[in-house]
């Protein structure tokens, strides 16, 4: 309970000052461990401590691969090719030489280690990813990478630690083959149950209210069963099964997905501090040896740099992102549980050097976790690959409203979209000069072409009211329910619809889409006015037109918040006000110009 709490409170902590979230679970796991001894999980789970840490991994392993869709690489596959294949084996060599020469180790547990130190992992880039909020090449490139290498870093271990097993003459070639057996058989399995899950999907051969428990078990089936037929293929099994039924494009796949990306949070959150937690005060103290120091910097400064800058030679990747690239490789939950495995064996076979691989890898993880969290989203913003700061707006819908609303957004400085599926409707937002997109937005080719990064902010203000829902329950498990709005549901009976079913009611329960239309048919404008100390917000509400509607406010800061139902505002002098009101100033004017020529 204690550990579960714990790292959804850190993840918590996290969002809330605006800090990376595997730090914070870190640092919290060592408070509550080695520092002031208040728990220590694998003390408390005993043989089950390792069987869960693994199982768990698996579960995170195979979300992450469920967004490994092929058509979302297709325009830069080549780089990405060369850091998964030519960037890890430069990083395997690097590390290793550093690891032996720096760090002390054998020749022979440095190339075992070096191969798993080429691994980042899902447990520590998707969260730095949804902190830093990355432009969509750079992030796209981590996320592969990190869920790609993840399993070929723990499978490059045993393959270096049976080469040299094979090589000292302790087992036969036929022994030595077994590996690249059950590699194959591995990934073969991983592809096949992938696809026959997906099948089962597709024909409604699975309830709905099982999908998502099925699919649980039989990844943890397929772990299993592959790690029993060799230590640390199960890895390499479920990374093939995801990545098989992500480019099958189920139709119900999404569901499926956010359940398990819930899954996955509190997983990561748990184990991060199951293993912080877990550590032994001897082995936070050795990590202050200047070996394992130096070996961390040349694995921060150099190696990792150097394999990314190689890896991409005569690729189309601009020097920012390779800079980017070249400095973020957070190590996590694998490179810990399998470190911990080799420690075990290697020092059984008389490798006593293996004995500081806990801490070496603890030095790694740890510095890389701190440097990389906190380095991520200032380097991006310097390297100008970062998302804008001031959330954008995407408006699907394109009417008068529409239109008039992204305008006045745009000359607030709000990046502001406005999508649908008709061009005859998005002529309104051509007029204007507001950006447009022509397609379906819960398309899954408008998934795979329009880059929602810049746009943390969605309005559902179609004409109708069914699709604006749809989009709202679509969108929310990814963007959340406060960033997502719709306009009123035109309805005789209001009574019938239910908030819960779609986002935000923006504005006011009656200005439905048609009502927002009709009133820019008739002339109201979009006014702004700018609070005060002297014209405070009681002056604005005694002073406005009756009939004006409030859309927003524009903090001085330049940030949006959008006036909505069942949401209460604080207003403060030098907020400006954005409203929809009836051109009364406007006609005043026109009739003053009428009157004075007719003076004339």
């Amino acid at each position: 309970m204690v550990i579960i709490f714990l790292g959804i409170f850190s993840q918590w902590l996290a969002w809330r000052f605006r800090m990376p979230a595997i730090v914070i679970m870190s640092i919290v796991g060592l408070l509550v461990g080695p520092v002031f001894g208040l728990i220590n999980p694998e003390a408390s789970l005993g043989e089950l401590f390792n069987p869960l840490i693994s199982l768990a991994v698996a579960i995170i392993l195979f979300e992450g691969s469920l967004n490994l869709d092929f058509r979302e690489v297709k325009t830069f596959s080549k780089p990405l090719t060369r850091v998964v294949t030519l960037g890890a084996f430069i990083a395997w060599i690097g590390g290793s030489l550093a690891a032996h020469f720096l760090a002390g180790l054998s020749l022979e547990v440095a190339f075992i280690i070096g191969g798993l130190f080429i691994v980042t992992g899902p447990t520590v880039i998707l969260p730095l990813l949804r902190q830093a909020k990355l432009k969509a090449r750079p992030a796209a490139i981590l996320k592969w990478e990190g869920i790609v290498v993840d399993p070929f870093g723990a499978l490059l271990a045993v393959f270096a630690y049976e080469f040299i097993k094979f090589a000292g003459g302790t087992i036969t070639l036929e022994e030595f083959l077994l590996f690249f057996g059950a590699s194959i058989f591995a990934t073969l399995l991983g592809i096949g149950v992938g696809w026959g899950q997906g099948k089962m999907l597709e024909r409604g051969m699975i309830p709905e209210y099982l999908k998502a428990p099925v699919l649980f078990a039989v990844v943890l089936l397929v772990f299993v069963v592959s790690d029993l037929v060799m230590h640390e293929t199960g890895l390499l099994a479920v990374t093939a099964m995801g990545i098989m039924m992500a480019n099958m494009h189920i139709a119900s796949i999404n569901d499926i997905r956010h359940f398990k990306e819930n899954i996955s949070v509190l997983l990561i959150s748990s184990i991060f501090v199951m293993l912080t937690a877990s550590l032994q005060a001897e082995t936070l103290l050795a990590i202050f040896d200047w070996g394992i120091i130096v070996f961390v910097a040349a694995m921060l400064f150099v190696v990792r740099p150097l394999s990314i800058w190689v890896a991409t030679i005569g690729t189309d990747l601009h020097w920012k992102e390779k800079a980017l690239l070249g400095w973020i490789a957070p190590r996590g939950i694998v490179a810990l549980t399998v470190s911990g495995y080799f420690a075990g064996v290697l020092t059984e076979n008389g490798y006593q050097d293996a004995d500081i691989l806990t801490a070496l890898t603890f030095a790694l993880v740890f510095s890389t976790v701190v440097f990389h969290g906190f380095s991520i989203g200032w380097l991006a913003k310097k390297l100008d690959l970062a998302a804008s700061d001031r959330p954008g707006v995407l408006i699907v819908g394109g009417t008068e409203f529409s239109a008039k609303l992204g305008e006045s957004l745009k000359k607030d400085g709000v990046e502001t979209l406005i999508v649908d599926s008709s061009w005859e409707h998005l002529r309104f937002a051509r007029k204007l000069g507001i950006p447009t997109y022509r397609g379906d937005i819960l398309s899954e080719q408008t998934e795979y072409t329009l880059d929602f990064a810049p746009y943390p902010i969605m309005i559902a203000a179609t004409e109708t009211d069914a699709y604006n829902a749809l989009i709202s329950s679509n969108f929310i498990p990814e963007i959340g329910r406060e960033m997502l709005f719709q306009t009123a549901p035109y309805r005789a009976d209001k009574e019938e619809y239910h908030p819960s079913l779609g986002g935000i009611v923006l504005f006011d329960e009656q200005a439905d889409i048609y009502t927002l239309n009709s009133r820019i048919v008739r002339g109201h404008v979009i006014r702004k006015t700018t609070l005060t100390d002297k014209f405070t917000e009681d002056d604005y509400f005694k002073t406005r037109p009756q009939d004006s509607l409030l859309l927003y406010i524009k903090r001085e800061d330049g940030t949006v918040k959008f006036w909505a139902t069942k949401r209460k505002l604080t207003l403060k002098a030098g907020d400006t006000l954005v409203s929809l009101a009836p051109p009364v100033k406007e006609m005043e004017k026109a009739q003053e110009r009428i009157s004075s020529m007719k003076n004339q």
